[in-house]
């Protein structure tokens, strides 16, 4: 990044870095990470001096890349810092951004044209959703689809009620992140990037919670179910 001021390439810098920060970046992340495309990888100082952002800054603020998968740490001394790669970012991204504006348009789905909930309804706190979760297991006779990146959490919470519908013989299929470790005897199906809890139960019956199940919007009516279930299985099968 050592170009002259007013540059055609700092300006094209200056825009890529500020869609870096739209994808959750800080400026020194985007600044670290935009250095290591440039440079192909390197030395926390070498970052830093790239990136100007400030030395003593530089380890932290590349471990937070690591972390959030911008980055690779190759082990050594000193450790080398390389970015992650560019295709699998893109993919990453592409389908976060398509869940969100598919949750959105559930949502404006949800509540009609006029804004008025089509028998939608609103729970509050962590207990309280984990506890629909659980009615809606009970519920179940079929299926249950449940795609959440809080799964380990629901298993934990909700193991009775999950023991009980698998032996009365409702097919369980979850969609979660290889870091969460799903219940035994359901169907599993690995995704990363989750931003919500999804749930569908035997077609009729449907929650959608946020990412820290502090809140969900719940459902019996079919056609949102439907509409819902029609997301999920895109998930699984493109």
């Amino acid at each position: 990044m050592e170009i002259s001021s007013g540059t055609e390439i700092e300006k094209a810098i200056k825009s890529i870095i500020e869609g870096l920060k739209m994808l959750g970046l800080t400026d020194y992340e985007a600044r670290a990470f935009m250095a290591l495309i440039l440079i192909g990888g390197g030395e926390a100082d070498d970052v830093a001096k790239m990136g100007r952002i400030p030395r003593t800054s530089a380890y932290k603020v590349l471990e937070s890349l690591e972390k959030k998968g911008f980055a690779k740490i190759i082990q050594g001394k000193p450790r080398i810092f390389k970015p992650s790669d560019l295709d699998m970012l893109e993919e990453k991204y592409k389908r976060r951004i398509e869940e969100i504006f598919s949750h959105l348009r559930l949502a404006k789905e949800m509540y009609g044209e006029k804004g008025e909930p089509q028998l939608v309804y609103t729970v509050y706190g962590k207990g309280n959703v984990l506890k629909k979760i659980g009615e809606i297991i009970d519920l179940s006779e079929g299926e249950i689809y449940l795609s959440s990146p809080k799964l380990g959490e629901i298993r934990r919470a909700l193991s009775e009620q999950i023991k009980k519908a698998l032996s009365r013989n409702v097919k369980i299929i979850v969609i979660t992140s290889r870091t969460q470790r799903a219940p035994k005897n359901t169907e599993v199906h690995y995704k990363e990037g989750l931003i919500a809890t999804d749930i569908v139960s035997d077609g009729r019956r449907a929650l959608i919670a946020d990412a820290e199940l502090a809140a969900c919007g719940y459902s019996d009516n079919p056609a949102l179910a439907q509409h819902l279930k029609h997301f999920i299985e895109i998930l699984l099968y493109g």
